[in-house]
């Protein structure tokens, strides 16, 4: 009752924390927020009050998880026999590679036994415990090397992946089916995610990627320096990156670069260079650019071999002060079409031996910029999140730049305090004698096509379908992209455009005038 009091005294105007404070339990203590969201729905479900998004966003826990846009669902692949034999990964027999099973998403993964519908359900049913919309939801299948695991394993995975966000009791009878009722599912998916390693990427392998509703890879690049790549015993060369990402451009997906500083033989100084080595357009001798970034500061694992030249004097990890000024000294030469989803990896500090141990990096580097009078632009820092937005203040940028073999255009809409409210990335295919194996990847779908290889408009994820003034979601601003990407594009000489769209968002593209081809939707100019 006192829950149900509570709620209608917020209905009413109250502010939440005061209400919460006003109505103390009678054993001590007050009501959590995940009992208010709990309450709320058996209200609405009860008929006692109306459905409200404004009244749930105010008593919803954690809001941030989803002010990105979308609700991110990260489940595992089972433990498997991973190709590579670097020297920094730990190893669980209970885990896939490189994983523990005590970091946050491999947890869950465990309890569920790899199960990925029972990880994807309980994901969802989590969301919703404390409030947060679920109709858009980008999925990140992990477990090391993706593309090392059988492809009829690979199919199921993704299947009962889907028979879960489409709610189905029943396991669907093929991925195709499993894929059409998501089109039209209470949880859609926007973004398909899978990670594995820059010398698994060929031509066949995107298509088959694009055949399970792949739109974004992570690329375990961890260096552009070929000797410490074979010192770390990486298995590939800088050279594999940069045709892994060329070849990921060419065929529209987002490319996603783990990058390692105080690998076996790396210093501080030789970080600084490598990370650099990223940004060079291509142009300037290189051309990976990628979309966004994961930085893994070398963490030492007694259960990694890495340990044993600790061990012996030929390792030192980087003291927490020194990641710090490293990564502080690194964040302002991102360039403003990526972004930086992490900093650390999420291992619990018990697993770590010696060297940094604090999972908070992100926050420190920031306090470590904002002492120095420094900022981020990379997209991350520079989302609105609960901002509101006046969509005729925002100013359409169009950041062009270089990567191998395609001009980039990242469209961005800014607000006048430099907040990204939305973008696009549009993808021009620039062939040269040096790419003859790249030019359309032999693909009818992307022939004389530029490629949208992502729209995306921030704030608070809502439901498909709904609106509410100032935020951004469902304001326009993705058709608005969509239009000055085609101009571009047009202006450019290509005939057309394709679009690497998820499968929860092939409805949306073709409301706009995309028709659906093989493995892409497509609009002529």
């Amino acid at each position: 009752m006192t829950a149900r009091k509570i709620l209608l005294e917020i209905e009413g105007g109250a502010e939440t924390v005061p209400a919460i404070r006003r109505n103390p339990l009678q054993a001590g203590g007050y009501v959590a927020k995940h009992v208010l969201v709990a309450a709320y729905h058996q209200m609405v479900a009860g008929g006692v009050m109306k459905a409200d998004e404004s009244l749930l966003a105010r008593i919803r826990m954690k809001p941030i998880r989803t002010l990105s846009g979308v609700a991110t669902v990260t489940v595992l692949t089972k433990p498997y026999p991973c190709p590579g034999d670097c020297i920094f990964c730990p190893t669980d027999n209970r885990m896939p590679k490189s994983y523990l099973p005590d970091e946050p998403g491999a947890a869950r993964a465990y309890q569920n036994e790899f199960d990925p519908f029972l990880q994807v359900r309980s994901r969802l049913d989590s969301y919703h415990g404390i409030g947060h919309p679920t109709g858009k939801i980008e999925l990140l299948i992990l477990g090391g090397t993706w593309s090392a695991y059988r492809r009829d394993y690979q199919e199921w995975f993704v299947k009962r992946c889907f028979d879960a966000m489409n709610g189905a009791e029943t396991e669907s009878t093929s991925l195709e089916e499993a894929h059409r009722k998501n089109e039209e599912s209470l949880h859609r998916n926007v973004g398909l995610v899978i990670e594995t390693r820059p010398d698994k990427i060929t031509v066949k392998e995107l298509v088959w990627l694009r055949r399970l509703g792949v739109t974004k890879v992570q690329l375990g690049v961890q260096r552009l320096d070929d000797a410490i790549l074979e010192k770390n015993r990486r298995g590939h060369s800088a050279a594999s990156t940069l045709q892994a990402t060329a070849l990921l451009r060419a065929a529209g997906f987002k490319v996603v670069a783990h990058w390692m500083p105080n690998l076996l033989g790396a210093s501080l100084d030789s970080d600084r260079a490598d990370f650099a080595r990223l940004w060079k357009e291509a142009g300037e001798g290189f051309g990976c650019c990628p979309d966004e970034l994961k930085i893994y500061p070398t963490q030492l694992l007694e259960n990694a071999e890495l340990y044993d030249f600790w061990q012996c004097g030929e390792y030192q990890p980087y003291t927490t002060e020194e990641l710090i000024d490293l990564i502080a000294d690194l964040k302002p030469a991102i360039p403003p079409y990526c972004r930086v989803n992490r900093v650390i990896r999420d291992i619990p500090s018990t697993h770590v031996v010696d060297g940094n141990k604090r999972t908070s990096l992100r926050q420190d580097v920031l306090a470590e910029l904002a002492k120095r009078g420094q900022a981020c632009r990379c997209v991350r820092c520079r989302e609105i999140r609960a901002r509101q937005v006046r969509p005729e203040r925002l100013k359409m940028d169009d950041y062009v730049y270089q990567a191998a073999f395609a001009e980039e255009h990242f469209l961005s809409f800014v607000t006048p305090e430099d907040r990204i409210a939305g973008y696009l990335r549009l993808s021009l295919p620039k062939p040269s004698p040096a790419s003859s194996w790249l030019p359309g990847l032999g693909l009818p779908d992307l022939q004389d096509a530029a490629l949208i290889r992502e729209v995306h408009i921030y704030g608070q994820a809502m439901a498909v379908g709904a609106g509410k003034a100032g935020v951004a979601q469902h304001s326009g601003l993705g058709e608005r992209l969509l239009d000055r990407a085609a101009e571009i594009a047009r202006e450019d000489g290509f005939r057309r455009l394709a679009v690497i769209s998820a499968i929860g968002t092939r409805r949306y593209y073709k409301k706009r005038g995309f028709v659906a081809g093989d493995l892409y939707l497509t609009k002529d100019l």
